[in-house]
């Protein structure tokens, strides 16, 4: 897909068979984060948004509009994931790693502005965080077989991994997809490890174009 000059790149597909967790199996490019929200709902809606792996694929472009505008960057959070709550959950955690508080100390190392960029392929710890462009978010299918919920009748989740190599000691971020019953769309349902505290930056991260 082609929005002005970005352009979307969907590849592969997460194999449900799959039983090697370390080579991915489908993958998402993009050349710039989404300029907005409208941008952003146009590539989820018509695009990325119809796959499981284009869906996980939008969590950094989120977070790095909301590291831009929290307001903004909240609004397209609440389009990708499947409630409030788990809006509210990730936006509690991306308020510390963006913003100095004022009692912190000076350098603190819990406010990782670079976040974003970790699940980007190429994006290593001691090399600033700085991706290969066009970014690539690499994925494959979790351990985890995909379930129906307990509420039955109401959809599937589904379980991937984003394949971070260079931010964490396990490079394999899971991530939660959800399905409802009798919709095309995906939502992100749960994504935690993609938020939480990755290695500390060696080198200076230039920033997401």
């Amino acid at each position: 897909m082609t929005y002005g000059t970005h352009v979307y790149t969907l590849n592969g597909q997460i194999n449900l068979n799959e039983t090697n967790f370390q080579t991915p199996t489908a993958y998402v490019t993009f050349t710039n984060v989404p300029s907005g929200y409208t941008e952003f709902e146009a590539v989820y809606s018509n695009f990325l948004g119809k796959s499981l792996h284009g869906t996980a694929a939008m969590i950094p472009m989120a977070f790095e509009i909301y590291a831009r505008d929290a307001a903004l960057g909240e609004r397209c959070l609440n389009l990708l994931c499947n409630s409030t709550s788990t809006v509210s959950g990730i936006v509690r955690q991306l308020k510390n790693k963006f913003n100095y508080s004022p009692y912190s100390p000076e350098n603190d190392l819990y406010v990782q502005r670079f976040l974003p960029a970790a699940t980007l392929k190429g994006a290593a710890f001691n090399k600033g965080y700085n991706p290969t462009e066009p970014y690539t978010v690499e994925m494959v299918r979790s351990a985890n077989a995909p379930q129906e919920t307990t509420i039955t009748g109401y959809g599937t989740n589904y379980y991937l991994y984003i394949l971070a190599p260079g931010g964490w000691d396990s490079f394999q971020r899971g991530v939660e997809v959800w399905q409802a019953m009798g919709s095309d769309m995906y939502k992100v349902f749960n994504c935690p490890s993609t938020y939480t505290q990755c290695k500390n930056i060696i080198g200076t991260w230039n920033g997401l174009k």
